[in-house]
């Protein structure tokens, strides 16, 4: 089973960065044969900024650039994709969104055009841990976690045919004790081994 977890927090001493290597390390100690490849975007440089050559590519009169058909490589050499990311404004950082307008092209994660097959991610398993900084409460009163999860889970990789096995939602990220999300974390990444080995 090939992981890729993919961060997009900026400062690599953070929750959401620690958070991944638990999760990394869940699935590692569960099945030590397990690949995992971490992805961090704002240490790589990503440019999550589209160009004329990405709105090209999305109407099909041209190829993708190369950094997007490297992440594309990337993607395609993974079972399953895991986005590991701070919740901002009750989604994902610019950073992240920017990366899966950019990667996730027309042709490549869904068919745009007339008679094409339009999910294209099919094979790919998708597993979502949030980081937010609330409480429980505030994202129950609002409704923010069913509206992240249709803006995402539905929205983004479903229209692509990719399959949510997971949404994780992680609270009070700013609290003094982290070692409750550290461990839920690693908790789910050996539940994630379990569930491809069952």
């Amino acid at each position: 089973m090939r992981n890729l977890v993919v961060i997009s927090h900026p400062d690599p001493n953070s929750l959401t960065h620690a958070v991944a290597d638990a999760f990394a390390g869940g699935l590692r100690e569960s099945d030590p044969a397990v690949s995992v490849e971490i992805a961090d975007l704002a240490a790589e440089g990503f440019d999550p900024r589209q160009t004329a050559q990405d709105l090209a590519a999305h109407l099909l009169t041209a190829t993708p650039a190369d950094d997007i058909l490297a992440e594309q490589a990337r993607i395609d050499r993974a079972d399953r994709l895991v986005l590991v990311y701070p919740v901002y404004w009750w989604s994902f950082p610019a950073l992240l969104k920017g990366w899966i307008d950019r990667v996730f092209t027309n042709g490549w994660a869904y068919g745009y055009t007339e008679g094409e097959g339009r999910k294209k991610l099919g094979r790919l398993e998708v597993v979502l841990i949030a980081v937010g900084g609330t409480d429980t409460g505030t994202y129950a009163r609002h409704g923010y976690f069913g509206a992240m999860r249709t803006q995402i889970d539905h929205g983004i990789f479903d229209y692509c045919g990719a399959r949510v096995v997971r949404h994780e939602l992680l609270f009070e990220s700013h609290g003094a004790d982290q070692q409750p999300n550290l461990d839920a974390a690693w908790r789910l990444g050996r539940d994630m081994a379990k569930r491809r080995a069952a």
